[in-house]
């Protein structure tokens, strides 16, 4: 070989070794956006815990591309049935956190994708945190989109509690300072955008090897306002997500292209989901959710169940509870059944700010969503619908509308459970002050002695009886999984005060 066809040699492997880092590192679709691995750990609050040891890893991509806004083809009306057509196109770049098995046989197939919420002015995971024991337990894989821009840029506007958290650039500018967000009605269009890349996984890698065959679409309060808008006007169109769990929303909607909160550009209060569903909907809803407060309660968006709905309201429960402030963070499974329990316990100071009363501390809350994740995931995949449940009950005539209350101040009607229909505390999602999130955490107010031993006049042993019965008719009913029985029992164990 010659020494100049040597070199065009050497030169040619240099080149090809360079376009195989590039594709490794970018993997460019003809027809999708460019995904980019981002080697470190992102910036985004998951869990208090290593998820090694569990099998899982955490890993962040950079997706660029160009996006589309939409808009309304006419003005939006209160049934959802909204006809959405493009507007603007803008280019974007973003980010996406994944956390997958690591050993593909325990990958269960299913991907939950993740409207990351940004009510405090950051990316947070609040449907990761609720649910993240059974994505683990059972094989999910998760991905945690950066869907809107109060998260990456810190803007005002849609963060309502912006002054709390601190968005990407300001984090950490090194790593994020080059994402690119052109505005909240860009939003839907990305979450369109990731879904493919998910769903295409064995594509686009942001899996790794895993290759899925359902995802669906999770989020929750703000997040969840954007996917009642995102079902209404874009999934017709999109037709990515196999199912939407929409948790905790208000009773409005995010406008299409302002991106603004419940009757942003003239569109009314209250939005129902449209009736022509493409795919199944679970919504699940806390007291906080329900009652008119700060914003419409979702009464006033309240439609029957069909054939791709479902709603399942919680009595004595609110928005946020101790679960999304403590127990969630350090429940790894493994915890001893003492140290879970503790972090259960009332606390009437969050953030460094005193409450009226003790924010509400209902297990329910975090069981039912754990079991409303799977019974979607399982409507997607074999099309048996989960069950219905009655709606809470209301004082309809009362001005504004309050609930129902039975002997014990718990709200009547809505998905039973032991907390409501065997309580040991007064659970509301209201009622609550002394902090800007009070109206969100509604209270617990543990019984004092005398009532518990008028409820369970044999002491902690009646108590277990009707606990473990009310548990047992929940679990048969279809919303709390077997595989958390034993759990509530050991903690309704621990939890009893009485004196006998």
């Amino acid at each position: 070989m010659t020494r100049p066809t040597k070199i065009f040699v050497r030169q040619w492997m240099h080149v090809a070794g360079t376009l195989a880092l590039s594709l490794i590192a970018g993997i460019a679709q003809a027809d999708g956006p460019t995904v980019v691995p981002v080697p470190g750990k992102p910036a985004l609050l998951l869990s208090g815990f290593d998820l090694t040891p569990f099998g899982y890893a955490i890993e962040e991509f950079f997706i660029s591309g160009t996006v589309t806004s939409y808009k309304l083809g006419e003005a939006a009306t209160a049934d959802g049935k909204w006809n959405a057509v493009p507007a603007d196109n803008a280019p974007y770049k973003t980010r996406i956190v994944v956390v997958r098995p690591t050993d593909r046989r325990k990958f269960n197939g299913t991907v939950v994708v993740e409207w990351f919420n940004v009510t405090a002015g950051m990316d947070s995971s609040p449907d990761w945190n609720m649910t993240h024991r059974e994505l683990m337990r059972s094989g999910y894989a998760y991905v945690g989109v950066s869907a809107q821009k109060v998260g990456i840029d810190g803007a005002s506007g849609s963060g309502g509690l912006g002054g709390l958290g601190t968005a990407l650039k300001k984090q950490n500018p090194e790593r994020y300072g080059s994402l690119n967000h052109p505005g909240d009605s860009f939003s839907f269009d990305i979450y369109s955008q990731v879904g493919r890349l998910v769903r295409d996984a064995a594509t686009s890698k942001v899996l790794g090897t895993l290759v899925s065959k359902r995802v669906l679409a999770v989020g929750e309060s703000q997040s969840a306002a954007f996917l009642t808008t995102y079902i209404n006007a874009v999934d017709p169109i999109a037709k990515v997500y196999g199912g939407f769990l929409v948790h905790s929303r208000f009773g409005g909607a995010a406008s299409l292209q302002s991106a603004t909160m419940a009757g942003g550009q003239g569109q009314p209060s209250a939005i129902k989901f449209r009736p022509d569903l493409r795919v199944p909907v679970l919504a699940v809803e806390t007291e906080t959710d329900v009652i008119d407060g700060r914003m419409p309660g979702y009464r006033s968006a309240r439609q029957p169940d069909h054939d791709r709905l479902r709603v399942w309201e919680l009595p004595g429960t609110a928005h946020a509870d101790n679960y999304s402030f403590v127990a969630g963070s350090i429940d790894s499974g493994t915890i001893p059944i003492e140290k879970l329990a503790a972090a259960w316990a009332p606390m009437s100071e969050i953030m460094g700010a005193k409450l009226a009363k003790p924010i509400n501390n209902a297990p329910q809350h975090h069981y039912v969503v754990q079991n409303a994740l799977v019974k979607l995931d399982r409507w997607v995949g074999t099309g048996k619908a989960p069950p219905q449940a009655e709606p809470m009950k209301m004082n309809e005539n009362d001005t504004p509308a309050t609930f129902v209350l039975d002997a014990n101040g718990l709200t009547e009607g809505g998905v039973r459970t032991p907390w409501v229909d065997a309580p040991i505390s007064q659970l509301s999602g209201t009622g609550n002050s002394g902090s800007p999130l009070a109206f969100l955490v509604g209270s617990s107010e543990p019984f004092d002695t005398a009532t518990l031993e008028r409820l369970y006049p044999g002491g902690k042993k009646e108590y277990l009886k009707k606990f473990t019965a009310s548990l047992d008719s929940a679990i048969k009913a279809g919303f709390i999984l077997k595989a958390d029985r034993k759990e509530i029992l050991e903690l309704a164990a621990v939890g009893y005060r009485g004196s006998h």
